[in-house]
């Protein structure tokens, strides 16, 4: 079955409706999101129907916030792709305004979820809440389903450890250095990316040529040395990355660098996706170039050293194709 991308609901097609639909913002998609994706996915199979996400652009909170504050782990794109891999047969984003905010809990139900997507099933997590001043809670959505005869499932929250997986959780490893323990919460390996633009070629000067990716001003990644594997035009590279200000150099805005091994060729203007396997160290501020040149060599070969065994951490990961399973 095609894989649908819906920017809203203007033409939602035959093929996805008179499914069943996770809802939710499920930035990061992480393991406590698939624990309600899997659901919806069982309930579809069961049904015969399709299974689809349904999330919102941007998140909530950055439409209603002075300015935007958020450090999102998964844009819409993000999301898609992973939706596909995750095994649904569509994603639906919504685009979240504040008219669509002030949309009554009722309406959603009746105009978007009954009307537009003819539901046989939602599934949502127990903190999920929708509609003007977030009157959709579990039980009025519960109290619908009953009404309008579509299934709805509600499900706790899924914990790792001492406390459960959350976005928050997951952004607070990221911004500790913490990138295994952040991977392990997220079910597969956190990727960031972007389209390659033309830097200073400082790197390139240095014996290291590198990919340059803006980052949001909002990134609260760990300024520091990173080991990576890139995704560029079907094929896959093992490599080392600079994500920070260059102490060194500028003390810029927040630029993500990345340094493909063994590739030679013009990457400006390509988006690149890039997969974090380990925090390898901070940002440093060198006395020499030759400091900084010994300094990448050792960053490369412990680089070389952590992807070569690095395997999928579920099918989920597999499925994203950057480690085998």
């Amino acid at each position: 079955m095609t894989f649908h991308v819906l920017d809203g609901l203007r033409s939602a097609p035959d093929a996805v409706r008179g499914g069943v639909v996770a809802i939710g913002n499920f930035d990061g998609c992480h393991r406590g999101h698939q624990s309600v994706f899997d659901i919806a996915r069982a309930q579809a199979a069961a049904k015969g129907s399709p299974a689809l996400m349904l999330t919102f652009e941007p998140h909530p909170r950055d439409v209603f916030s002075p300015e935007p504050f958020m450090y999102r782990l998964t844009t819409g794109e993000a999301k898609a792709r992973l939706a596909e891999a995750i095994g649904f047969d569509g994603i639906v984003v919504m685009p979240f305004t504040r008219d669509f905010a002030a949309f009554s809990a009722q309406s959603f139900v009746d105009d978007i979820l009954v009307g537009a997507l003819g539901v046989h099933g939602v599934v949502a997590g127990a903190d999920f809440l929708f509609g003007k001043a977030r009157a959709g809670t579990p039980e009025f959505l519960a109290a619908e389903g009953v009404r309008l005869g579509f299934d709805v499932t509600i499900t706790d929250m899924l914990d790792e450890g001492d406390a459960p997986v959350s976005s928050s959780r997951v952004r607070r490893a990221l911004g500790a250095g913490k990138v295994r323990e952040a991977n392990i919460l997220l079910g597969y390996h956190h990727m960031v990316g972007g389209r390659v633009i033309h830097g200073a070629r400082r790197g390139r000067e240095l014996g290291y040529p590198t990919a340059n990716i803006a980052q949001s001003q909002l990134s609260k990644l760990r300024q520091g040395i990173y080991a990576i594997r890139v995704r560029h035009a079907g094929r896959f590279f093992d490599g080392v990355a600079s994500f920070g200000s260059r102490p060194m150099f500028d003390n810029g805005a927040p630029l993500f660098e990345a340094h493909l091994f063994d590739f030679d060729g013009d990457l400006y203007g390509s988006v690149l996706e890039v997969a974090l396997v380990e925090f390898l160290r901070p940002e440093q501020n060198f006395s020499s170039t030759g400091e900084l040149i010994a300094q990448m060599d050792d960053d490369s070969a412990k680089s070389r050293e952590l992807i070569e065994p690095e395997r999928a951490i579920s099918l989920l990961d597999a499925r994203l194709g950057f480690f085998p399973a």
